[in-house]
């Protein structure tokens, strides 16, 4: 009897609610699974794609949301977007089509599918991330090790890192001294929104910084669907979107980078000492 075979002899008998558990013996089903990661955050999955994957990786892990759910993240051009993935206890769900067997979910990926989102971004998942990477075992030797403050306790200790939050697609936008409307490709990621000519555009047509702006609503004042603005100093940003789900897509996760990077650079502002500072100016 082959591997596969055995895996689904194993799920047919196995009690449904323990089969994607983490309990000794049964965590055996998605540990064969070269790209399934396991607890790996939503954080390091993006900085692992955008670091190290291409157009078209992708890797599966566990979702923090509720038990028997995962998920799939997957590298795009120029972001990372993540899909649910549900057991239901007989099956396993993925986008439109729902697989009776971890091996036929399994064959699906590897016939590379093709899926989108209500960006429109269209993604071919060709290249599974695997869980383990050789690297060479080289270690450096410490020569200099002093203390460069004094006084400090662990409390002082504040580990902080901006978030990814990476997204992607096509907006429509008014432009700035001639009103006209003019679709264009968006960029997200950690604090700037990059906007092309279009999707295979290499350089941006411009690069707006996030920590300067002050408000992301949705917009009744320009007559169309779907739109929202960004509010900046110099000027007010009005883009719209193909749906309102997508709008509120956008929405959400602008504001949330407003809140959270506005907060990580002033905590970071403060981390800095006196020295640095004075080298910075």
């Amino acid at each position: 009897m082959g591997r596969a075979e055995l895996l689904e002899g194993k799920m047919s008998t196995q009690d449904p609610s323990d089969l994607w558990s983490r309990s000794d013996g049964e965590a055996e089903l998605l540990q064969d699974l070269g790209w399934y990661h396991g607890n790996l955050t939503r954080h390091a999955a993006e900085a692992l794609l955008l670091s190290n994957g291409c157009d078209g990786s992708y890797l599966l892990r566990d979702s923090n949301e509720t038990t028997g759910l995962y998920s799939l993240s997957v590298r795009a051009k120029d972001s990372v977007k993540h899909f649910h993935v549900e057991y239901t206890g007989y099956s396993f769900k993925f986008g439109f089509n729902e697989f009776s067997s971890l091996k036929d979910f399994v064959k699906h990926f590897a016939n590379q599918p093709l899926i989108g989102s209500e960006t429109g971004t269209l993604m071919v998942l060709k290249h599974p991330y695997p869980r383990k990477v050789e690297e060479p075992s080289i270690y450096e030797s410490v020569r200099v090790h002093t203390a460069m403050q004094t006084g400090r306790t662990e409390d002082d200790l504040v580990p902080t890192a901006p978030s990814l939050g990476t997204k992607e697609g096509y907006l429509t936008k008014q432009g700035g001294l001639v009103k006209t409307w003019k679709t264009r490709w968006f960029t997200l990621h950690r604090n700037e929104l990059k906007y092309f000519k279009d999707q295979m555009s290499p350089e941006p047509i411009r690069i707006l910084d996030l920590t300067e702006c002050s408000a992301v609503q949705f917009d009744y004042s320009q007559e169309r669907v779907n739109c929202f603005c960004l509010v900046f100093p110099f000027r007010t940003f009005y883009l719209c979107a193909k749906t309102g789900v997508e709008a509120d897509e956008w929405i959400k996760i602008l504001r949330w980078k407003l809140v959270k990077d506005k907060s990580w650079f002033i905590l970071s502002a403060l981390c800095i000492s006196p020295e640095e500072k004075t080298d910075h100016k």
